[in-house]
């Protein structure tokens, strides 16, 4: 299962290199191919309008619409 989690963030990690943003949106299709599992997560947390975000370790992601997600990395 931490294989699974570590691999995940990887994933995440990846995305966001060279970038200076926190947040970026991306298609679900692209994580899926990147070999994201979305099954696995380490934490979720409600906001006050009720938007569901899912934690691998430090970054969260949630859907933002069907084919897209919202990546969100804690600030350094």
């Amino acid at each position: 299962m931490n294989r699974i989690l570590r691999r995940n963030r990887e994933i995440l990690v990846r995305l966001f290199e060279g970038e200076k943003k926190q947040k970026m949106k991306v298609p679900k299709l692209v994580l899926s191919q990147l070999g994201f599992n979305f099954k696995y997560i380490t934490g979720i947390y409600y906001n006050r309008e009720g938007k569901r975000y899912h934690y691998v370790y430090d970054l969260a992601w949630m859907e933002f619409s069907d084919q897209e997600i919202l990546i969100i990395r804690k600030k350094k």
